[in-house]
């Protein structure tokens, strides 16, 4: 007795099918998986079994194999359960196979024989319908999140009678839909408001340019100054996410079981602020078993890592390669998985251990020796990879007793939108660059180009504060996003002066002060 059921696996945020061969033959009873399952997989013996049994069925006293192929690939995870029993239920002609050549089937058991949500549902539906699959049967509380993909019949389950009911014909499933139109026209706002942020106008802008020009920014001030209130406004002010962000967050949030239940999509830019004491594995992702890090799971959104001198060393300079290259690659000896990571990089952090060296007010208690050694704790490579380095002094009485904050986040937002869709019939024809901070050599040769005066001020800049090629490229970058939240097309002084004046750590003593 042999049977074969359609199914998926996840190998980093992408999906490929899976077969589950059943086979069922007389003999001492037994109960093998092969094809490189994990311990999850193996375990789906006792799982099975006791959902059969209790789900009024018969299950088989005799030698079972199951094989998931491709057998060279390693499978991970609980969604082998469901169609493993219905694989068996087949074989031993408990249920039809019918739908089984056009259906695939994911999905955990419990004991009980109930049907319980799986992770990576989104990216298994996509690879369904890539492939030509009819349906999918999954559990019901990954219905709406499946449900996503167009072009693909999605069922959704609670036991394991109600799918066996299904395939025989007895139980009618209706393929459930959502309304995609609805999920972005009432996506959850931030209650977030820069409006509640009093004073600091001129780091207000820095964060405006940034979020205009996908900038990372670091913020440097003493405790108490607002860097963490600032940081955490800045997604008020960021664009929507597109279908294809929403997706592709969506897909990452959902392999690492972050979705929740009956959520559909990801229509908001996420916010991950990891602590300090975060492993580089945390961070980046990996581990035995690879998952998505921190900078995967800010992937369209914002990273904020506050105290940034706290952070391990190792931790921050594995961060280089996800800001280059906007992805994270992991290797084992087996499989290599590539995890995006595209990110807006938010820093915070003190100018000193005690927090003071800049304080008008209270005077830092460091030595000159130890406020070095607490900077140098940041390497050259990774600050030249922060656009905007920027002083937050401390707020005035006079700021803070205002009745009223400064200009809201919804008028920020519209100046950061009409600069964006600037960038956007930019780079319509180029692949992978949406926003001028993505931009190459090549495309900031093209579009960045300044002279005459524009042209000395920089070159000045460059002789006097000896900065490197990638922090002149910057300079160039943040001056191409200031010119176009003005609407001009040339870059003029002005706009090579302000980027300037945004590169503070830059300077020959590499301190704000």
């Amino acid at each position: 007795m042999l049977s074969k059921v359609l199914s998926c696996s996840v190998l980093g945020i992408h999906a490929y099918q899976v077969y589950v061969e059943v086979d069922i033959s007389t003999g001492l009873p037994a109960f093998a998986t092969v094809g490189l399952p994990d311990s999850a997989v193996r375990e789906s013996r006792e799982r099975v079994s006791s959902a059969i049994g209790n789900a009024g069925f018969r299950f088989p006293l005799k030698r079972i194999i199951i094989n998931l192929a491709p057998a060279d690939v390693p499978k991970g995870g609980s969604s082998f359960d469901l169609p493993i029993a219905i694989g068996i239920l087949t074989a031993t002609g408990q249920v039809s196979d019918q739908f089984l050549s056009s259906h695939l089937i994911l999905g955990e058991l419990s004991l009980s024989g109930a049907v319980r949500p799986i992770r990576g549902v989104l990216s298994m539906a996509m690879a369904g319908r890539d492939a030509g699959i009819r349906g999918i049967i999954i559990p019901r509380e990954n219905v709406r999140e499946a449900a996503v993909v167009s072009g693909l019949e999605v069922r959704g389950v609670a036991h394991l009678q109600e799918i066996a009911g299904f395939l025989n014909g007895e139980v009618e499933l209706e393929p459930a839909s959502v309304d995609i139109g609805r999920l972005f026209g009432n996506p959850q706002k931030t209650h977030l408001d820069f409006s509640d942020v009093r004073g600091q106008e001129h780091v207000k802008r820095a964060l405006e340019v940034a979020a205009a020009g996908g900038h990372n920014i670091l913020m440097i001030g003493p405790p108490g100054s607002g860097k963490t209130m600032l940081a955490r406004r800045i997604p008020s002010i960021l664009p929507d996410m597109t279908l294809e962000e929403a997706l592709e967050t969506t897909k990452i949030h959902s392999v690492s079981g972050l979705l929740k239940d009956g959520a559909a999509l990801i229509t908001v830019r996420p916010f991950r602020s990891p602590h300090h004491t975060i492993s580089d594995a945390g961070l980046v992702g990996g581990g035995s078993v690879p998952k998505p890090g921190e900078v995967s799971l800010a992937h369209n959104g914002v990273l904020f890592l506050d105290e940034l001198p706290e952070f391990r060393r190792s931790a921050l300079e594995v961060l280089r390669q996800p800001l280059e290259d906007g992805a994270v690659q992991i290797s084992r000896a087996r499989i290599s998985i590539d995890y995006p990571s595209r990110f807006m990089l938010v820093c915070a952090m003190n100018p000193c251990p005690c927090g003071f060296l800049t304080d008008a007010e209270r005077g830092c208690t460091c030595t000159p020796v130890q406020s070095q050694r607490y900077l140098s704790k940041l390497s050259g490579p990774l600050l030249d990879r922060v656009d905007i380095h920027i002083e937050v002094p401390r707020v005035s009485f006079k700021h803070l007793s205002q009745n009223r904050g400064g200009e809201g986040s919804p008028a920020i937002r519209d100046r950061v939108m009409r600069c964006r869709q600037i960038q956007w019939h930019r780079f319509r024809d180029l692949r992978k660059v949406y926003c001028n901070a993505q931009m190459g050599s090549r495309d900031i040769e093209k579009y960045c180009r300044i002279g005459g005066e524009a042209h000395g001020l920089l070159r000045e800049a460059i002789d006097h504060f000896s900065l490197s090629a990638r922090a002149y490229h910057r300079i160039l970058k943040l001056s191409r996003t200031i010119a176009d939240l003005d609407g001009r097309e040339s870059i003029e002084v002005r706009d090579i002066s302000e980027a300037i004046q945004y590169r503070c750590l830059d300077r020959e003593n590499r301190s704000c002060g």
